[in-house]
């Protein structure tokens, strides 16, 4: 193979150093023909050679030098994928082309998504490499064209509609005909053998030609799929026929026959025919059901806007609006982008994405989403997320991308789905030649019969369907639940969790504390006590910080300027506040920092003991006060915790505050383990031993401030899932084997996580499990059942039974069965929908 040049898009340089250190790693560490890394133009220029090295391997050095490569992913509609061979064939022609990492083909979807370095390979490049295997791409329609599915299901399922019906006409009367001499007084017709073949005819080449059409593009590119094997299998049962047909004393049986004719196989070809585009209109109504929840996402979006311009209306396409128009929503109407709004006021119905049952009033300056819906006033928006950025095309978006991945399970069925249909070639090659030699005249019936059977009972369609259409019914129904999916893999390894980690503040609890008590030292004036902490504390943005922002700012205390602001992250802050240093945080930071206590921990655990956070505040080095703070339990956090305790899961309080309000909280919503006092760095560590360990957790066991030690170790690791919402949540949602963000919480770590809850109900975190065990249980079930038929059928067809006086199998019967296989497959993973979940 040709050495190929490559420019690859690099980001993270900051100077010429990093260029010349990419590219030492790069001519070091990979085979490269030789590379070149240009600063200004912020891309490498590789030689690569195939032989010696892939694109792969030089993204994983570039990364592995501390930088990165841009990589980008396109999505296109594939029209002609049939089986499980032509998803590995599409994924072949893609992976050819230079800079192409990675390709997923998905038969249920009709789709391939591609993973490249940007800017090395377009949509037309793409189009091209999959139509020169026989398939072909729709145009790009833009983000108009979000639908194309429902529209090439739609072209689809009228096909073979029409076609189905052309074969019906025909076959019906091939098969009367050919039964005929099983019918008492059925007349003797001369010509009989070329009435049936003038009625095969439009059959084999007509309502066929679909399998014919593919065959041929297959067999000009040496591959093969089950269009491949239909079409051997009835051009077989035709071909012998029409050599019967015109030569009728060549093919005569030794003795003659009672009709004098020989036998005809004309039936055969046309009922096989009829039945596979019997189950494949089936199979394109069903699988037209897989793809309702996304296509029910796509169609909350409007499709138009009302943009005012210099005050005048104009309605236009939504594809036009731009970042900054002025658009006027009336009530009843659909809001067409995200934005905020400037002018009006009205009550905004948002269920579709946070579940609440009750619009919410908005006002100037409030953030409305696109396709939620106005309910009573106008107002004027501006536009600020258009296209793709609005959080609707995020959630289509990921939900597309869960659809689109394949999930581990599903390697069995591609590596066996890359030989099979040469296989299958192979076996029914060999029963013809066993039945022809071996079986008592006509052999030759027998063994074409036998071998076109093998044929059409081992069309891999199910194969192809079974896993990509479980994924695409759970992920879609998982997204109208308010679960977000981020692949395939998160989906299957949810379903093993064995214990669930929480956070506690604004996961656990609603994440907005109040300061509830305020109890100055000897000597302190309560509402001083208050403006001194609030000062020192309004240059934080941690949650504590600003609900002793709040309290002050509701007692009419404006917090003076504070100055040489630091912030040690889980202990505490100091500043400089009208001259006087004042300290804020746990007891233990101010006794770090020399501050005398004095009985203090006594007071705190009595406030901690319900459940509440307790602050410390020092000023000029003596403790002046504590400050309380509470926040909530979520109402449905109880429930939550005791369905995944009655799923029999662990659940783990892990938390930065202090053992005493940790426990206290635990103990309201029946938490029994619990780590306290984990810094925000130590999360990730803590959620790796209990991965690596287990860890019992009863009463008493944490630490106190300064950390949680892990005891009474398991003896079995641990599969965890770790529930979180903040930034310094993230490092622990990227260690657990499967990380759940909350709809409130940061985009660090919704970017981190595996789901993502888009209401904040923990309720969902069970059913997210739940419907991942569903899933799961369902592919293999597919799986089981589209390896099974073809483990049991291939045998039967070939006929290994008969010589025991057992069962045979007819190609129609092989053909009904192959049909229903498809069709069962898909409707099995269509449960999905309707499958209770905890």
């Amino acid at each position: 193979m040709a050495v190929q040049r490559l420019r690859i898009p690099l980001s993270g340089m900051t100077c010429s150093a990093c260029a010349v250190r990419i590219e030492k790693v790069l001519n070091r560490k990979v085979a490269l023909a030789g590379a070149t890394v240009n600063f200004a133009g912020a891309f490498a220029e590789v030689a690569l050679d195939p032989e010696t090295a892939s694109l792969l391997s030089v993204v994983d050095a570039v990364r592995g030098a501390g930088y990165d490569v841009v990589i980008e992913e396109k999505t296109l509609p594939v029209e002609g994928m049939s089986c499980a061979s032509c998803i590995q064939r599409v994924e072949k022609l893609v992976k050819r082309l230079p800079g192409v990492l990675e390709a997923s083909a998905n038969l249920a979807s009709n789709s391939v998504r591609v993973t490249l370095v940007a800017g090395t390979a377009s949509r037309e490049d793409l189009a091209r490499a999959v139509a020169a295997g026989g398939y072909s791409v729709p145009a790009d329609e833009g983000s108009e064209g979000e639908d194309w599915e429902a529209a090439r299901q739609a072209r689809e399922s009228s096909s073979l509609k029409r076609d189905l019906a052309v074969a019906v006409v025909f076959s019906a009367p091939v098969l009367l005909l050919s039964m005929g001499h099983m019918i008492p007084g059925f007349p003797h017709i001369h010509v009989l053998p070329w009435i049936l073949l003038g009625l095969t005819l439009p059959v084999q080449f007509w309502a066929g030609r679909r399998f014919l059409r593919s065959a041929w593009i297959n067999a000009q590119h040496g591959s093969a799929d089950m269009n491949t094997l239909v079409t051997v299998g009835t051009l077989a049962a035709f071909g012998a026929s029409l050599g019967a047909t015109l030569f009728p004393r060549v093919f005569a049986p030794p003795g003659g026959s009672a009709s004098g004719m020989p036998p005809l196989y004309y039936e055969t070809a046309c009922v096989i025919i009829t039945l596979i585009l019997f189950g494949r209109t089936l199979e394109s109504r069903a699988k037209g059901r897989t793809g309702q929840a996304l296509r029910a996402l796509m169609d909350l979006a409007p499709k138009k806007a009302r943009r005012v311009t210099e005050g005048a209306e104009q309605e236009v396409p939504l594809a036009s609006v731009m970042r900054g128009d002025l658009l006027r929503v009336r009530p009843g109407e659909q809001v067409p982008v995200d934005g905020t709004l400037e002018e009006g006021g009205s009550a905004v119905d948002e269920s579709m994405l946070t579940g609440e049952p009750l619009p919410l009033p908005k006002e100037p300056g409030a953030r409305v989403f696109a396709g939620t819906v106005n309910t009573t006033g106008t107002f004027l928006m501006r536009a600020e997320q258009v296209g793709r950025e609005t959080f609707l095309a995020h959630i289509v978006d990921m939900v597309q991308r869960a659809q689109g991945s394949k999930a581990p399970v599903q390697r069995l069925a591609d590596r066996v789905a890359a030989v099979f249909v040469p296989v299958v070639m192979g076996i029914a090659a060999i029963t013809f030649l066993l039945w022809l030699l071996l079986a008592p005249a006509p052999a030759f019936s027998a063994a074409l019969l036998h071998a076109v059977a093998v044929l059409i009972v081992a069309c891999p369609c199910a194969l192809g369907l079974a896993t990509p259409t479980a994924l695409m019914v759970g992920t879609g129904r998982a997204a109208r639940m308010g679960i977000l999916v981020r692949d395939a893999a998160a989906l299957e390894t949810a379903r093993r969790v064995t214990m669930v980690v929480f956070d506690k503040t604004g996961t656990l609890t609603l994440g907005k504390p109040q300061v509830t008590d305020i109890l100055p030292a000897e000597g302190m004036d309560g509402r001083d006590l208050l403006s001194l902490a609030a000062a020192a504390e309004s240059s934080s943005e941690h949650p504590l910080a600003m609900a002793v922002v709040a309290r002050a700012e509701h007692d009419g205390l404006a917090p003076a300027p504070a100055e040489r602001f630091v912030s040690v992250p889980g202990r505490g802050v100091t500043a400089t506040v009208r001259g006087r240093t004042v300290m804020v945080g746990t007891s233990a930071y101010l006794a770090d920092e020399g501050v005398a206590l004095h009985g203090a921990d006594d007071r705190a655990a009595g406030l901690e003991s319900q459940g509440k956070t307790v602050l410390a505040v020092a000023v000029d080095g003596r403790l002046s006060g504590w400050l309380a703070v509470s926040d909530a339990p979520r109402p449905e956090a109880a429930e939550a915790v005791r369905v995944l305790g009655a799923s029999g899961l662990s659940v783990v309080l892990l938390t930065g505050d202090r053992a005493g309000a940790a426990r206290a909280v635990a103990a309201q919503l029946g938490i029994t383990r619990v780590m306290a006092g984990v810094l925000p760095d130590g999360k990730a560590e803590a959620v790796a031993a209990l991965q690596a360990s287990g860890w019992t957790g009863e009463e008493g066991s944490p630490a106190s401030d300064g950390g949680s030690a892990l005891r009474s170790p398991l003896p079995a690791p641990q599969i965890v899932a770790m529930v979180g919402d903040g930034v310094n949540d993230a490092p622990a949602l990227a260690q657990a084997d499967v990380g759940i963000a909350m709809a409130s919480g940061t985009d660090v770590a919704k970017q981190a996580a595996a789901l993502t809850l888009v209401r904040s109900d923990l309720t969902l975190v069970p059913k997210a499990l739940a419907l991942s065990s569903a899933t799961v249980r369902n592919v293999r079930q597919n799986l089981f059942w589209a390896f099974g038929y073809n483990v049991l059928g291939i045998p039967v067809a070939a006929g290994v039974l008969v010589p025991l006086g057992g069962p045979g199998l007819t190609p129609v019967l092989a053909a009904f069965i192959m049909a229903f296989s498809s069709v069962f497959v898909v409707s099995n993973a269509l449960r999905l929908r309707r499958v209770p979940l905890k």
